[in-house]
């Protein structure tokens, strides 16, 4: 490991982030008593420029009058680039202390976290809140990829980074037919088979992206989330999209419909089956160290002290679930 220690951001369970207009106030009492990890409440692109006003207004009483139980409650707040911005911060961060994280989107340098930083340090301040405000960074443009690990040192805030493939795909000129989903282009042709046969593979268009802010999260203690699967009228590809991220190492996903909650959750949850197998590293290493090793064979692979690390993440992960 190398000496230098990156404090991580503090612990929250993130394996669904529920999307929720702020123009729809009939839609948060059931996104309340949803099974989502947490929820944002948009004041951005969800939001027609006519109803941010009183999107605004709503998310207000919301916050304020609904029980949001243990879910960590989140703002989509509108970019930095409208006039609509700061009135979003001052007025909800100013009026509800039971506000959690803000969402930033497009972030595209450091300094997009900093000024919204200055805003919050300010209110809080003034209210003498004792709660700290973290805040998401949404990466979803060329120009935040290409400063992802610079933005994501920029403040002592920042507990997130989540991927907004709709927009990034918007900013690189990608050719896309959907939000989120592969492209029949994106693909690998095989060299000839002894028969002439040709084979083709796809591959996920995003995969370098997700790739990148991951690695930019887990270098500087962040959580990884992974953004939506527009077409909620088909669970399997968002199953095999939260399930491309799953491996990549991200800790959650966007959903933008309630029936893509339950299949998040369940992707983002360690099964028996890896519980189990979690808890006979840590027995085997422990029972190895005892007699003096630093690595020991369990089902015939070799195991060492970074499977205990692998190990431990998951059961850590398991035990916060199980305790909601």
């Amino acid at each position: 490991m190398s000496f230098t220690r990156i404090q991580p951001a503090p612990p929250r369970l993130s394996r669904t982030e529920l999307a929720v207009p702020g123009s729809k106030p009939h839609l948060f009492e059931k996104a309340a008593r949803s099974a989502a990890d947490g929820v944002f409440l948009d004041c951005e692109d969800a939001v027609s420029p006519e109803d941010k006003d009183q999107a605004r207004l709503n998310i207000v009483a919301a916050l304020n009058d609904i029980d949001w139980g243990d879910k960590t409650v989140m703002v989509r707040i509108n970019g930095l680039d409208t006039h609509h911005m700061y009135r979003d911060v001052i007025d909800i961060v100013e009026a509800c202390p039971r506000l959690d994280m803000i969402l930033i989107p497009k972030v595209g340098v450091a300094a997009d976290i900093y000024a919204v930083d200055v805003l919050v340090s300010q209110i809080e301040a003034a209210k003498q809140r004792t709660k700290r405000i973290g805040f998401e960074a949404l990466i979803e443009t060329a120009l935040g990829m290409a400063n992802v690990e610079a933005i994501a040192q920029s403040s002592k805030r920042l507990e997130a980074m989540s991927f907004g493939v709709a927009d990034y795909a918007a900013s690189t000129r990608a050719r896309t037919t959907g939000i989120g989903g592969v492209h029949p282009d994106s693909a690998v042709l095989s060299h000839p088979d002894a028969s002439g046969q040709r084979h083709t593979y796809w591959t996920d268009p995003w995969h370098a992206a997700q790739t990148r802010m991951l690695i930019a999260c887990r270098a500087y203690g962040l959580r990884p989330i992974d953004g939506p699967y527009g077409d909620f009228s088909d669970p399997e590809g968002f199953l095999s999209a939260a399930r491309r991220a799953a491996v990549l190492g991200f800790e959650g996903k966007w959903v933008i419909h309630p029936s893509q909650i339950e299949p998040g959750n369940a992707v983002y949850t360690p099964t028996e089956a890896e519980v189990l197998q979690a808890r006979r590293i840590i027995d085997a290493m422990h029972q190895a160290r005892q007699q003096g090793l630093g690595a020991v064979s369990l089902d015939g692979r070799l195991i060492d002290t970074v499977n205990i690390l692998m190990a431990e993440n998951l059961l850590a992960k398991a035990e916060a679930i199980a305790a909601r």
